[in-house]
């Protein structure tokens, strides 16, 4: 048999990892920075695994320049970080700190020496503390504070970083942190998780125009979705309609007002007994809906879901943590559904295909935009080895098939400009804090030193000739 055609990605494609502020950096005291509610989050007892916190999580506020070089060393052409909101501007009010911002000046400078093109994300969940004691985001306020923040951060950086994004899965953001409760602030409340996604959205489209009225022309503005691939378990009308139902509160509650300037009717009519939506003002969606510059996709799994008549039993399998609250307000109805197939060590079930069939969607629903894959990895039990080398040969398996993905989109007619892969190194994941990790680059979390996995030489071949390499080249 002939030897298979390589899969060889564009000149011009981006080839990055992400990252987010509270995940990585540590310093939480340091510079004028205030607590978020993950600091806050993280000390409740029961919180986080083992009680982790993001304290010093992997020190990258005083590792960074060492940091910048083992990326360039692997031949990385991008990089996605988040800006700490209470470190720029503690409290969440007021004027920018200045001890604050010119920490991202000397990273994003550090970036650019080294031929990396920044990608610069304004929120990644750590919402400055004292605006969650004012109502967070289920108040309309914390929109506009949002807008005033996006402004400091344009001014001051503007200069250096030309692609710019909003927000960072405003739904984890909304429906994990106000209605499961598995994330920061830890609230329960399904008319909250509601008002929240909507000044969620808000908060994108007035700090797209707040972004644009202080950047130079050519600067690109975004806003990064977890958009998720539901299927339902068969094609009965009931299944059916529970999948149009996780679908509107999965993705249409955010890409039904930012692409298309209208919350789907049919969320509406399913939430009706919670809301009806009149935090909704008049001329929230027109400014919602700002023109995108791209659009970034964040995707890790496939859901599968049927009518709860058919519900399985143990723990709702939606992938999002353990909670007796549901992240779905207004869907009792449905029942999740474990995906089969190989799984990560998250659980969750992997499947390249839903990528492509996500990509696709966006291609149809956002024509001519330029996508991004803003995120995308897998969590293992990584050990470093006798050797001292860290072997991680499903993440290999994993991005191949991910990538090859997103090489077959574009063949199909999407137009998908860069990958960003999570993430560049293990860190504090969240409500799982140290024990999962998905990084391309090990973590000693006693020593904090970076050894970079199989999957890390792998990838930066991939980004050094533009061509994935075989899955057993490392």
């Amino acid at each position: 048999m002939p030897e298979p055609k390589p899969v060889t990605f564009p000149p011009a494609f981006l080839w990055g990892a992400a990252t987010s502020a509270y995940q990585i950096e540590g310093a939480v005291r340091e510079g004028g920075r205030t607590p978020s509610i993950w600091d806050t989050f993280s000390r409740t007892p029961g919180a986080t695994a083992g009680g982790d916190t993001g304290d010093v999580a992997v020190d990258h506020y005083h590792r960074y320049r060492d940091d910048v070089a083992l990326m360039a060393e692997l031949g990385l052409n991008a990089y996605r970080f988040s800006v700490s909101w209470p470190r720029v501007q503690p409290t969440g009010r007021g004027p920018a700190a200045q001890a604050g911002l010119d920490f991202y000046r000397r990273l994003v400078d550090e970036l650019l020496a080294h031929g990396i093109r920044p990608a610069l994300t304004l929120y990644h969940w750590d919402l400055p503390q004292e605006l969650e004691d004012a109502g967070g985001w289920p108040e309309r306020e914390t929109a506009l504070r949002f807008a005033e923040y996006a402004q400091l951060v344009g001014e001051a950086l503007g200069d250096r970083v030309e692609q710019w994004i909003t927000l960072n899965e405003p739904w984890c953001s909304a429906f994990l942190g106000y209605g499961s409760g598995v994330h920061a602030p830890g609230r329960t409340e399904p008319l909250g998780a509601l008002r929240a996604a909507h000044h969620l959205n808000l908060a994108h489209g007035l700090g797209t125009q707040a972004l644009r009225s202080v950047l130079p022309a050519g600067a690109s503005v975004a806003v990064s979705l977890n958009s998720q691939v539901i299927r339902p378990l068969s094609q009965h009308p009931a299944d059916l309609a529970a999948a149009q139902r996780i679908d509107d509160l999965a993705c249409g509650v955010f890409h039904g007002p930012v692409l298309h300037g209208a919350y789907p009717a049919t969320l509406l009519e399913a939430t009706s007994s919670l809301t009806d939506w009149s935090y909704v003002l008049d001329g929230d969606l027109r400014a919602i809906r700002q023109p995108l510059d791209a659009l970034g996709l964040n995707y890790y799994t496939t859901a599968l879901v049927s009518s709860a008549d058919t519900a399985p039993e143990g723990p709702r399998a939606d992938g999002h943590g353990s909670s007796a609250h549901s992240p779905w307000p207004g869907s009792e109805d449905v029942a999740f559904h474990q995906v089969p197939g190989e799984q990560t060590e998250m659980g969750w079930t992997i499947d390249p295909g839903g990528l492509h069939e996500l990509i696709m969607r966006y291609t149809r629903e956002a024509p001519g935009v330029p996508l991004y894959v803003t995120e995308n990895g897998a969590a293992y039990p990584d050990k470093v080895d006798a050797d001292g080398r860290v072997h991680d040969p499903e993440r290999i398996a994993y991005l191949h098939g991910h990538l090859s993905a997103v090489h077959r989109a574009n063949a199909d007619g999407a137009d998908v400009r860069g990958y960003y892969l999570w993430s560049l190194m293990d860190n504090f994941e969240w409500a799982y804090g140290y024990a999962k990790r998905f990084g391309a680059v090990h973590v000693d979390y006693a020593t904090l030193a970076r050894t970079p996995k199989s999957s890390a030489h792998w990838y930066g071949r991939a980004a050094r000739t533009g061509q994935l390499p075989p899955v057993d080249a490392v």
